[in-house]
């Protein structure tokens, strides 16, 4: 380990007459700390000798301008005055928010503990493969802000500012910025790490909202995080529809059940929910019907990483030769192969033992990854040439060509698929052979970014192939909730406050009834009025719509524009934010980068993709922790010391 060495007192220098650098970061969530966490790392290291004490002659000074609209430090999403009852869907033992393992030191930037290890030392239990509230989560970031702010060198100043920006704009001195309160503020450099938005509503949804709009009994709630829905405005007793049973859809269960003083209770025989009267009648709704599948039980150490055979940069491209990259031609096959060959060695391990699953890896690896039919040939050699691999659609719309001549008769097979389903979560993610092989479709986030970011694929397969039909798919079935979720799901059916719409779920406003109706076409007399329609559902970003001042302004004045992908089948404008490659500097509608701006997360998500993550580690860098790395290094060669000015300040009203 690194000794910590504290700098001697002696090492510092006065700061009189020094030039002030300022730099902005937009949003203070797990991107906006990691930026910082990167910033504050390399300023500590900056020095001659490489000695951790920047506090020496010569040093310009620096302001750095920590930004939120909710919570600096956490963010709106991880605020940690939210309920308990609200939680992650990644065990704690994959997470950090520092760039290197901790030492005997103080918890400082590049050296500081991973979130199971902050939460572990809280609780006294070990929590590496637990779920924690969000807002534990968001009690860690602070922690981390806390570290960074002690360990940043006398020259850096750190300011922490709650306000909502509302509009940037460069000029002579730099990048003006000007806040919902009337503050200003200029600075030398600006990080946009802005996070959701929420975009105007189109088609159906827009129907539906201005139908509730005009009725005073209705309500329509707009996807969100739940914790900032207006939950608490529905009536007890009353029927609620609910729009998609993703991640999302788990936490506005739990605000309406716990969050109304139900209770799940512990039995012999299972979890039983026991009702307190406050809660509404929930018929909840989506194009499968079957709620998003429980994440299996995590049976891997955070350092274990998984070498792909077939699913490879090299082998996808070389594949495609010069073409344009297709995603069900060039990537799937090798994405599906490589999946398979986990769910292989998964169950060969559990019908002969680990010996003959290392045997069939072994085999595998020599036969190479040159050939996808490699693979079915040797499972044919150990017997599995009649086991069904991993197929997408039968796991994702697994009541597809099916019809129920009631509800109950479709609740009863639900809740068969449903106890399938918590078996095989129970099992493990390396035990089961469905999870082991699905929990590898996080492990394949980096390669596909590799492939298809930054218009790598040909444009109608990057809209039709990636956005509509694989990432729906991946997400439903492999970022799932900790399977407790689903469990309570199967008691609330049971409890009867929970009824199930059906598989291809509609939402419609009804003239006659004044009523919202929820309805599936495959389950006889299922239409039920409703007063109340909850979008369980993460709005995808989408520039066009969002409905933001900051974003608004942006575009408007064509700093920020809509990247587009453009091939020879045509162009496919996708809504994210255009940027560069790394260090991610937004593409004006003139073609030109803005060097002196950044933005990184989910508002370039579909310019790059599966933008909303948490820092994961701590085993090695992650593509988010390489990100921030990326853009800290970029301001501070750009940060150099020329002229004098005056130190950046906020001016107008507070």
């Amino acid at each position: 380990m690194t000794r910590y060495d504290p700098c001697p007192p002696e090492a510092a220098a006065p700061t009189a007459g020094l030039r002030r650098r300022s730099i902005a970061i937009v949003g203070s969530g797990p991107r906006g700390l990691s930026v910082l966490e990167r910033l504050a790392a390399r300023l500590i290291a900056d020095q001659p000798g490489g000695a951790e004490c920047a506090d020496l002659p010569g040093r310009q000074l620096i302001d750095i301008f920590l930004i939120d609209s909710v919570q600096v430090g956490c963010g709106r999403v991880w605020r940690t005055d939210q309920p308990e009852w609200l939680l992650m869907n990644t065990v704690a033992g994959e997470i950090t928010a520092y760039s290197g393992r901790p030492d005997e030191g103080p918890a400082r930037p590049s050296a500081g503990p991973s979130f199971a290890q902050w939460w572990t030392a809280k609780s006294g239990i070990d929590r590496a493969n637990d779920y924690a509230p969000r807002a534990v989560y968001g009690r860690y970031l602070m922690s981390t802000l806390d570290s960074i702010a002690t360990a940043l060198p006398s020259h850096v100043t750190l300011h922490r500012l709650t306000s909502r920006l509302e509009d940037l704009e460069q000029g002579a001195e730099g990048y003006h910025l000007r806040f919902a309160d009337g503050r200003t503020l200029t600075v030398d450099r600006a990080v946009l790490t802005t996070g959701h938005s929420k975009p105007a509503l189109t088609g159906p949804l827009r129907e539906l909202a201005t139908f509730a709009a005009s009725r005073p009994k209705l309500l329509y709630i707009a996807g969100d995080s739940a914790a900032d829905m207006p939950l608490s405005d529905i009536p007890a007793a009353s029927k609620v529809g609910i729009l998609g049973m993703g991640v999302t859809f788990y936490d506005v269960l739990a605000c309406l059940t716990l969050g109304r003083g139900g209770a799940f209770l512990e039995m012999p025989n299972g979890i039983r929910y026991l009702p307190s009267g406050d809660e509404p009648t929930l018929f909840a709704g989506s194009r499968s019907g079957m709620p998003q599948p429980a994440r299996g039980r995590n049976q891997k150490a955070s350092v274990q990483t998984y070498q792909p055979l077939y699913f490879t940069p090299h082998w996808v491209r070389f594949g495609a030769r010069e073409r344009e990259l297709d995603f069900r031609n060039d990537v799937l096959p090798r994405l599906m192969a490589e999946v398979n060959l986990v769910f292989y060695v998964a169950t060969l391990r559990e019908r002969g033992g680990k010996q003959v699953a290392d045997s069939f890896t072994e085999r595998a690896r020599a036969v190479g990854g040159q050939s996808v039919s490699a693979l079915d040939e040797v499972a044919a050699e150990f017997g599995l040439a009649d086991v069904p691999g991993i197929d997408f659609d039968s796991l994702s719309l697994p009541f597809r060509d099916r019809t129920f001549d009631s509800r109950q008769s479709f609740h009863e097979t639900l809740l068969a698929a449903i106890g399938a389903d918590l078996r095989e979560a129970e099992r493990g993610n390396i035990d089961s052979p469905v999870k082991a092989a699905l929990d590898m479709l996080r492990s394949f986030r980096w390669i596909i970014r590799e492939l298809v970011d930054f218009g790598g694929l040909s444009p109608r397969s990057h809209r039709l192939d990636l956005l509509d039909w694989y990432a729906p798919r991946s997400s439903f079935l492999a970022a799932g909730p900790p399977l407790v979720r689903l469990r309570h799901v199967a008691a609330l059916i049971e409890a009867g406050v929970l009824m199930m719409a059906g598989p291809q779920a509609s939402f419609t406003a009804d003239l006659e009834q004044d009523r919202f109706v929820v309805s599936s076409p495959v389950i006889r007399d299922s239409a039920v009025a409703v007063e109340t329609v909850i979008d369980a559902r993460i709005p995808a970003p989408d520039l066009g719509h969002d409905l933001s001042p900051l974003a608004r302004r942006l575009r408007e004045r064509g700093i920020w524009s809509a990247f587009v992908n453009r091939g020879a089948s045509g162009e496919f404008v996708t809504g994210g934010v255009a940027v560069t490659t790394s260090p991610f500097h937004p593409v004006g509608a003139d073609g030109h980068p803005d060097t002196g701006l950044y933005v990184l997360g989910i508002p370039s998500e579909h310019t790059r993709w599966f933008t909303q993550v948490v820092a994961t580690g701590p085993s090695s860098w992650s593509d988010f922790m390489q990100d921030a790395d990326a853009v800290a290094a970029d301001i501070l060669r750009i940060l150099r010391p020329d002229t004098r000015q005056p130190p950046a300040q906020l001016s107008g009203a507070r």
